[in-house]
């Protein structure tokens, strides 16, 4: 495969094409939908392979909330069009979290389809995962603070997590293209990163490229209909950049695009990102034919100092959980009292050392305590039991009390002897494993953007 790209780095075109063929490596790529965007001559491919809203499970287990052979479906479409047109192909957020086993978990995939293959690319590994230490000299240096929290980061969070990665932003990429990479397959990324590289590299505007891998990292999610995963093309000019679903079945709207700027967003005009920040204020969107919207207007902010995002998670326990459904209309008059009692009767067992969480779906499973519509009681509620404690046999000998009591506590009004609970499954009690918790969610800063992240290169 040669070269890296159709247009040298360093040679300033007027236009860049990048093609998302889906939101997230491992959910499907439509075959039509790869052709036809294939057929548009694209000059990068590009996918987000991760994202942190799983929860911090994954993080801590070194485990991919994507299913193996889905992923690898999905990557050989990819580097068969690659191979095919001899264009680079970027892919950031590896194996969902970022961390290194996430990273060599898909390089392993991606090794496979190579031999099979035959491919010989030239490729580049970008790990995440951050130095200890160089976390604590930062930590020293008063260079790490809180990330829409005011918790301070303390040493014992960086010695307890069990995993830590950094949000890299495009430098990493940049640097493994200059290198003469052909893939590039990184660890924890910000989502745009690999779908700008190339562009930034290209000199073209920085606000711009930002915002069209804001749209790119979704595929299709920027066009209507809004159903199953698809792509999206982008193409960059020096003064704005079009979008369009490759799915003729699919329209990109002004409407579509623009409500984009709300997803994961608390403001919709302004957006940060390791370095700096797009303001969409004077952004304009525009209907340029029934299925393109050409983007214009959108500024690059620089950061006063450049900083990288980190996601750490420590192990807190073990879970245990019971699914059952109630439709007792003497119970759920009463539920609170019967919750009440469940707890009163596992507490005379086991005291302390343990997390019980009783969640109620049909009642405020979702909102809890805030839960504004109370009108009508529910014909019938959800139950989950769940049980967190240090280890696991003490989790499920709470949860099995728990069960038990579910079963059999009394409650105003009671008929019945037992039997007022329906389990869907046997056995009820289900052991999760290990529970893990964000305690890194914080900003550090750094002069270099690319030292942090380890970068190798190989040939499959």
């Amino acid at each position: 495969m040669t070269p890296a790209s159709p247009t040298p780095i360093g040679l300033t075109p007027d236009s860049l094409t990048v093609f998302a063929p889906q939101g997230m490596l491992g959910y499907g790529i439509p075959e039509r939908s790869m052709r036809l965007g294939m057929e548009r001559r694209p000059d990068v491919l590009a996918v987000d392979a991760g994202s942190i809203d799983p929860g911090p499970h994954y993080l801590g287990a070194g485990t991919s909330f994507t299913n193996r052979r889905s992923v690898a479906k999905d990557l050989e479409m990819i580097l068969d069009a690659a191979h095919a047109q001899r264009i680079p192909v970027l892919i950031g957020s590896a194996g969902g979290a970022g961390g290194d086993a996430h990273l060599d978990w898909l390089i392993e995939i991606y090794r496979e389809i190579c031999r099979e293959r035959g491919y010989r690319f030239r490729t580049a590994r970008i790990s995440a995962e951050l130095d200890r230490d160089w976390l604590r000299r930062r930590l020293a240096d008063g260079a790490i603070s809180p990330l829409d929290h005011d918790i301070a980061l303390m040493p014992g969070h960086l010695d307890r997590a069990t995993r830590i990665v950094g949000q890299m932003g495009y430098e990493p990429f940049m640097r493994a293209i200059e290198s003469g990479a052909e893939v590039v397959i990184a660890g924890r990324a910000f989502d745009p990163a690999m779908m700008g590289a190339h562009a930034l590299l290209r000199g073209f505007d920085r606000g711009l490229t930002v915002h069209m891998g804001k749209l790119l990292e979704c595929g299709g999610a920027a066009a209507y209909p809004r159903h199953g995963s698809d792509g999206l093309l982008a193409t960059l000019h020096r003064d704005s950049f079009t979008v369009e679903p490759p799915n003729p079945d699919k329209v990109c709207t002004v409407a579509s695009v623009a409500a984009h700027s709300l997803y994961e967003r608390a403001n919709p005009y302004h957006m940060e990102f390791p370095g700096g920040a797009i303001d969409l204020h004077a952004t304009r969107f525009e209907q340029e034919s029934e299925r393109v919207v050409r983007i214009s207007g959108t500024r690059y902010v620089a950061a006063q100092h450049y900083t990288i995002k980190l996601e750490g998670v420590e192990c807190v326990g073990y879970r245990t959980i019971a699914i059952a459904g109630v439709r007792d209309p003497i119970l759920i008059a009463h539920f609170d009292d019967y919750v009440a009692n469940i707890r009163s009767r596992v507490a005379e067992r086991y005291p302390d050392g343990y997390t019980l969480n009783i969640h109620s779906y049909g009642r405020n499973g979702v909102m809890g305590p805030i839960e504004a519509a109370r009108a009508e009681p529910p014909f019938e509620i959800g139950l989950v039991f769940e049980v967190i404690a240090d280890d696991p046999d003490t989790s499920a000998a709470v949860l099995a009390l728990t069960r038990s009591a579910a079963l059999h506590v009394t409650y105003p009004g009671r008929k019945a002897i037992a039997g007022n609970l329906a389990f869907p499954f046997s056995p009820s009690d289900i052991p999760v494993g290990p529970v893990y918790e964000f305690t890194i969610h914080h900003l550090v800063k750094t002069e270099d953007p690319c030292s942090p992240f380890a970068m190798d290169l190989f040939t499959p």
